[in-house]
């Protein structure tokens, strides 16, 4: 691992260190460069600022174990994980829910959730003549959606269990995207 990575992630470990203690719009830099034992220069080296931080950490916490789900036989074992994660992490995913990072979060759930759509719709069709503009549609239109269900799930609480929540998302997903791609494919094949 780079010198660069390390840093990074020693800055990312301790502002999750700090999000489990204060509210993320009380954390400065300073608190953040104390914490880890790194000069503000470095910070500025790394990262424009706490959003751009918090940005990285949500989108180098995930990534490796999600590749293995950007499939149609896996795609819930995706959207589970991202659910595990956010409960393991309740105290940082709510604290960044609850504040003005909360676009940041929405933005790491949007690229991970269509990532793994992506990978489930590109498996779908490989055998089908499908516009490449649809299948961006498609994406976008199921990701916004189980954003709508994910961000639910954090204003109640996270009450449910992430089974359950996936369970949910799986009934809405499965078998609608099979269903259009295959309409559309039989339209472009007349």
């Amino acid at each position: 691992m780079s010198n660069s990575s390390i840093t990074k992630e020693a800055l990312s470990a301790s502002l999750k260190k700090l999000m489990m203690k204060y509210p993320l719009n009380e954390i400065h830099i300073q608190m953040i460069t104390d914490d880890c034992g790194v000069t503000r220069h470095t910070f500025y080296t790394h990262f424009q600022n706490i959003y751009d931080l918090l940005g990285w950490l949500y989108e180098h916490e995930l990534v490796e174990d999600l590749e293995k789900c950007c499939n149609y036989a896996k795609w819930r074992d995706g959207v589970l994980l991202v659910l595990n994660y956010t409960l393991k992490n309740r105290i940082i995913c709510l604290n960044t829910f609850n504040s003005m990072g909360r676009d940041h979060l929405e933005m790491f759930l949007y690229n991970t959730f269509f990532h793994v759509l992506n990978g489930i719709i590109s498996d779908l069709t490989v055998d089908m003549q499908i516009d490449e503009k649809l299948k961006q549609e498609i994406g976008d239109f199921y990701v916004n959606a189980i954003i709508g269900v994910f961000t639910g799930w954090l204003k109640k609480d996270m009450a449910e269990s992430p089974e359950i929540v996936a369970d949910w998302i799986e009934q809405m997903v499965r078998g609608n995207i099979v269903r259009i791609l295959s309409e559309h494919n039989k339209k472009r094949s007349k």
